[in-house]
């Protein structure tokens, strides 16, 4: 079986996705799921292409044990094809990812990142990018629940 490929989308891909993308990694190195699982990130906008997830993230995730270290990139309709499951971290991203979905193939690979919240409750990713620290910390504690649900998801399914 090939690897079960998860991708994370907010809308700059410098805060969310790449901090939902490093924290699933880290649950799949500790579950030694890394020949199972392939995770990654990307943006519905082009604006920090190539760049580094912001530091004040980097720095937030860095206090956890995480390493934020990806490059960001856009969300394009290949991707549809070569991830298994979308996971979107707001209603406006979900909406654009799915503007460029051709099929219902496509369109049932698209979640919303809340959907996998066990603990928490919130009804959206927020965007930390204008907020102060509190922001960061409230934005990692919602990946952190809600990538334990998503690896449980998706541990149903590889195994």
């Amino acid at each position: 079986m090939d690897k079960y490929k998860i991708l994370f989308v907010c809308l700059g891909n410098i805060c969310r996705s790449p901090a939902a993308e490093g924290i699933m990694k880290e649950f799949v190195y500790k579950e030694k799921l890394q020949n199972k699982i392939e995770v990654d990130s990307a943006g519905t906008s082009g604006w920090h292409n190539g760049e580094l997830p912001d530091k004040r993230m980097r720095a937030h995730g860095a206090k956890r044990g995480y390493n934020f270290n990806s490059l960001s990139r856009k969300f394009t309709q290949n991707d549809f094809d070569k991830f298994d499951i979308i996971l979107a971290m707001d209603d406006s991203n979900y909406g654009n990812i799915m503007r460029l979905s051709l099929d219902l193939e496509s369109q049932g690979k698209v979640f919303r990142m809340v959907d996998f919240l066990q603990k928490l409750k919130h009804d959206h990713i927020p965007d930390p990018y204008y907020s102060g620290a509190e922001g960061f910390e409230l934005v990692l504690d919602l990946l952190e629940d809600a990538c334990e649900g998503l690896l449980e998801h998706i541990k149903s399914r590889i195994k």
